[in-house]
């Protein structure tokens, strides 16, 4: 396993601060926020490191999913609540429209592999901005949800407000928007905001099978569909268009004539596909 670790900042003396590190088993990387002592906590510095890290994953051909997860105990109890309002400035506009938040979020919605946000413990505001950006969520028995801007006054970024209404609909969205409450494992399933619910006993373990498993299907498949997925969650105009691309790539990739002739042999097959350039 291989490991790299960005600081996000500078301690004093007995203080640990937080940091992203990124370990990788395999096809599979994890992109851990650390910050136990704040429950995972997410500090200006962290939402800061999210893009260049994931641009590190994505031009890394022997990564093929991406686990984002929390360290220790917790997902993430979200934006670092003391520096709240300076990370949701944007100083390119001045406004207060997300800024290092969407810049992150978007980074890892954008992200062309598959990801999988890994929710155990808490999943708090600036954290579930996170998971929801994530293409699936899996959850832990013990996981707890909380959507939060109504219990300290602010509003939340647009990019997090359409991805929790494409998932849950306008009136669940509404009802955690108003409420802040909290949601347990199940009934964030109910909801929309997660995938899946695992036992806590064995959830690591099923995580890993589970990204495994994802990594050994064609990643030709998964990057279109992908995309094709977003566009149309997106209202994009350019659908037929971006459909036609993956089309013309199919006859050109090898995965197709790799699975097929796998399937009538009654075997494992073992795909080939790299990622296209930017």
């Amino acid at each position: 396993m291989s490991t790299m670790t960005v600081d996000s900042g500078t301690a004093t003396v007995g203080e640990r601060v937080g940091m992203l590190r990124i370990e990788q088993s395999g096809p599979v990387a994890t992109l851990i926020m650390d910050n136990p002592r704040m429950r995972n906590a997410i500090t200006q510095e962290m939402w800061q490191q999210f893009e260049d890290l994931l641009a590190q994953l994505d031009d890394d051909d022997s990564v093929k999913v991406v686990v984002v997860r929390g360290a220790g105990d917790h997902f993430s109890a979200g934006a670092d609540i003391a520096s709240v309002e300076r990370i949701l400035h944007d100083p390119a506009t001045g406004q207060s429209d997300g800024g290092d938040i969407t810049v992150a979020e978007n980074a890892l919605a954008r992200f062309r592999k598959p990801t999988i946000a890994a929710v155990d413990g808490y999943c708090v505001g600036g954290g579930w901005q996170i998971a929801g950006a994530c293409d699936i969520r899996l959850a832990s028995e013990r996981a707890t949800y909380g959507i939060t801007p109504a219990k300290i006054g602010i509003v939340y970024p647009l990019s997090g407000i359409k991805r929790l209404v494409q998932l849950t609909g306008p009136a669940t969205a509404k009802y955690l928007l108003f409420s802040g409450d909290f949601v347990n494992a199940q009934e964030a399933l109910q909801m929309g905001l997660v995938t899946k619910v695992l036992a806590t006993d064995t959830f690591w373990e099923e995580v890993n099978a589970f990204a495994l498993h994802l990594s050994a299907r064609s990643q030709f498949s998964a990057h279109g569909h992908k995309a094709l997925v977003n566009a149309i969650s997106a209202g994009s105009t350019e659908v037929d268009e971006l459909s036609a691309y993956w089309q013309g790539q199919m006859a050109v990739s090898q995965d197709a004539a790799i699975g097929v002739a796998a399937f009538l042999a009654k075997e494992t097959p073992r795909f080939t596909w790299l990622r296209p350039q930017k």
